[in-house]
């Protein structure tokens, strides 16, 4: 095919729609599955890690959910590698199918009152390969909508891998919401937990259908035309794009840490530091969601015509003087207050994840593009978005202040906004994506 074939494909209105319901839904039903884990965090405490301590067996749920990400860079390096050889659409359909089957065993999974100990080391193995096959999906659907989508709007195509995040977050906080109005806690405990991982099943079949049926990228089908395709992705990555990656992990250290303390961790904030009822939690967190899912797009848009750097580097100052002051609001107020505080959070952060995406897919060429984006932005998740509950819950413990999570958001802004200030400031600046023409192509 030629490139003005390419480039055809790449600007077909039908083509680029095909793609981002294709992104959007397998996004949302890999996010939905891993979603159900944080918002049953206190569930899934009480039938795996039972101790007389409500703080020990909380600790230990979330250590698992961070345990889970440790694998993280390990499964970045697979799909990338795996995604740079074999094209985008091949890993993307396989990582979806990988993630719902784990998720689904969850359902399976006896408890700690049947069967000891295996339980929690059965949930702990079925959580790796939940993080192993993760690893591929939000670096992979990323570089997927940016090779399809048109040059200028490059931060509003990709804004759509965060958006169906979050929708896959929403999706799991109202049926989680659903079934603890619903159901008296004893039934709860005993099966309404299992019903979110049993859907896993259906909705990854699902959304492998939906991928198959794409051709991959016109910029990867270029590679495989010309025979570029790269043989050693991982090792071409280090050996021409050290400073990109170090750029790339910096930079995703407040998507890291925001993402799933604001986004997963806050119901069970709100339940047990500010004492709300658990289906008041899953509300307000609803609310914070679509108000998260509504900006996304508006902040990748924004991108496209202010630079991703600016983008990244207003929201990280704007976390390092906020966090604390509006945590400390948030303690103080009532239900109405807690719910604008928590939008306000959650809107803040659109301004890093609507226009990471696209930024961190700039910062790599075509032919490592998957891999530096996944290695990158998987070795931040797993060593601050993981740990990112668990970190929140000790340090509250450790310092006997409820804000203290503050403090962990507020030093993650200044990482971002540090990343985007050593990138411009560098010799080798030109190499990055600082500055934009083209409506926000980066030079």
């Amino acid at each position: 095919m030629t490139s003005s074939n390419h480039s055809t494909d790449r600007t077909g209105p039908g083509t680029i729609r095909r793609v981002v319901t294709a992104c959007f839904i397998g996004n949302c039903v890999e996010w939905f599955d891993y979603a159900a884990y944080g918002y049953l965090a206190t569930t899934i405490a009480r039938n795996f890690f039972p101790t007389s301590s409500p703080t020990a067996s909380l600790l230990a749920t979330f250590g698992v959910f961070a345990l889970s990400f440790l694998v993280r860079p390990l499964g970045g390096i697979f799909w990338g590698q795996f995604g740079d050889r074999f094209g985008r659409r091949a890993a993307l359909s396989l990582s979806v199918l990988i993630m719902s089957a784990a998720t689904f065993a969850i359902a399976l999974l006896p408890t700690h009152d049947q069967v000891g100990l295996l339980a929690p080391v059965l949930l702990l193995l079925v959580r790796v390969v939940q993080g192993f096959s993760a690893a591929g999906e939000y670096a992979g659907a990323s570089a997927f909508l940016f090779e399809y989508a048109p040059r200028n709007r490059r931060g509003l195509y990709t804004s759509v891998v965060p958006a169906s995040t979050a929708t896959g977050l929403l999706l799991g906080s109202l049926l989680v919401a659903l079934l603890t109005s619903l159901l008296p806690p004893e039934a709860m405990d005993s099966w309404g937990w299992r019903v979110p991982f049993l859907l896993a099943a259906p909705l990854g079949i699902i959304g492998r259908y939906i991928r198959v049926k794409l051709e991959d990228t016109p910029e990867f089908r270029e590679l495989a035309d010309q025979e570029s395709v790269a043989s050693a992705p991982l090792r071409e990555t280090f050996a021409a794009n050290k400073r990109a990656i170090v750029i790339a992990f910096c930079a995703t250290c407040l998507n890291a840490v925001g993402f799933y303390m604001l986004l997963s961790y806050m119901p069970t904030y709100l339940s047990t530091q500010l004492h709300l009822a658990e289906t008041t939690s899953f509300v307000v967190t609803t609310i914070a969601l679509l108000g998260y899912i509504g900006s996304v797009p508006v902040m990748g848009r924004l991108s496209d015509s202010v630079g991703r750097p600016v983008m990244l580097a207003a929201c990280g100052v704007l976390f390092a003087l906020l966090a604390v002051p509006l945590f400390l609001l948030l303690g103080a107020s009532g239900l109405v207050g807690i719910t604008l505080i928590q939008l306000a959070l959650g809107v803040l952060l659109t301004m890093n994840d609507g226009t990471l995406p696209s930024y961190l897919a700039e910062l790599f060429p075509t032919h490592v593009r998957y891999s530096g984006f996944a290695f990158s932005f998987n070795t931040a998740n797993a060593l601050f978005g993981g740990t990112a509950p668990f970190v929140a819950t000790a340090l509250i413990q450790l310092s006997g202040t409820e804000i203290a999570p503050a403090w962990y958001l507020a030093a993650a802004g200044i990482a971002a906004a540090a990343a985007m200030l050593a990138a411009r400031r560098s010799p080798a600046a030109e190499a990055l994506p600082q500055d934009t023409n083209e409506k926000g192509c980066a030079r």
